[in-house]
């Protein structure tokens, strides 16, 4: 039996755009044993996934931090005698991972990240943005002479966070079944934050227009966020910044009759529950634009206005991030409603 071990150790969006590929490697070897290895708490939204065996979670940052630690991850990751090793984002340390665990065949982008640990390197491309992630993902495959299909990625909400969420929704007054939107105005980064007002006033047309009940949701380490949205509304939206898992997090979303959300996260699970999501995009540098980061759905789209800059400074913008303010609340609200 083949022994693949997928490596993905960088953000939640990330993890789930690869998800494609995971399906695809299962199509292509169906005997196989799969191995997904991942950050922590991420491995949450990937349970119940047909395609893996096994998640296998390395937290460089806790417990496995240091050179001890790491090497008893090393012997740990030797002993499953894994055949090949697909890096889908390599990095020095997956890389270096991959070589001391004695994976024969170790397969990834040259990115410049101790590519000589790779025993097969692909020319990194990503950074043009000619295509969307997903697809440099299954280009790994290609390189392998596989022909996969594309498919859009699918997270398989459990049930025991089908009942947390409908507990989560009881509590806050949202009864089963009655439709709800969910504002996530939190990002990584400022140049993907829409502007917290225009959040606001989207939130009170989706109130005052349809009358709908209109969630503010973020996790609690950017809770303050959700505040000033809330200060800046003349309705009263349903608060929740409460500690979740990721899994939690999804079912929640997959109730939501609509999220609207930056480009984060957060856009991509809910597109991958099969929400309808409005993801909100600033960045028009490429390799960082939607036509490689959209969130992927029947029911997931993303805005974003081209205003004519030659160069994207991301987060040093000199335009005071013109591309998210030409996005209107108005826009938002119309394609909400579209959606509703």
């Amino acid at each position: 039996m083949k022994r693949i071990l997928v490596t993905r150790t960088d953000r939640i969006g990330d993890v789930i755009l690869s998800l494609p590929a995971i399906k695809a490697i299962r199509k292509a070897f169906p005997d196989a044993y799969i191995a997904v290895m991942v950050q922590p708490r991420i491995d949450d939204i990937l349970k119940g996934n047909p395609h893996i065996d096994e998640v296998i979670v390395y937290d460089k940052n806790k417990k496995h931090k240091g050179i001890l630690k790491n090497l008893g991850f090393i012997k740990w990751l030797r002993s499953k005698k894994f055949d090949m090793a697909l890096n889908l984002h390599s990095t020095k340390r997956t890389n270096l991972l991959c070589f001391l665990a004695g994976i024969p065949r170790r397969i990834g982008y040259a990115r410049g990240k101790a590519d000589f640990l790779l025993t097969d390197k692909i020319e990194d491309i990503k950074k043009l943005g000619e295509k969307h992630e997903a697809e440099y993902s299954l280009d790994i495959l290609r390189y392998l002479n596989m022909k996969p299909e594309f498919s859009d990625p699918l997270i398989y909400v459990q049930h025991e966070d089908e009942k947390k969420a409908e507990e989560i929704l009881k509590t806050l007054g949202i009864a089963s079944g009655e439709k709800f939107v969910i504002l996530h105005p939190g990002a990584s980064c400022k140049s993907k934050m829409w502007p917290l007002e225009n959040f606001a006033k989207t939130g009170d047309m989706l109130i005052e227009n349809l009358k709908i009940k209109v969630m503010i949701n973020l996790a609690l380490g950017q809770a303050g966020l959700g505040e000033k949205v809330r200060g800046l509304m003349k309705n009263k939206p349903i608060f929740f910044c409460d500690p979740t898992t990721l899994g939690e997090l999804a079912a929640l979303f997959k109730k939501a009759s609509v999220v609207i959300s930056n480009d984060s996260g957060p856009a991509h699970i809910a597109a991958a529950v099969g929400s309808p999501v409005i993801s909100i995009f600033g960045r028009n540098q490429k390799g960082l634009s939607p036509v490689r980061w959209r969130p992927l759905g029947a029911k997931a789209l993303a805005i974003h206005k081209d205003v004519g800059c030659k160069e994207c400074l991301a987060h040093d913008c000199k335009k005071g991030f013109l591309c998210l303010e030409s996005i209107s609340a108005q826009e938002v609200f119309e394609k909400a409603k579209d959606f509703l």
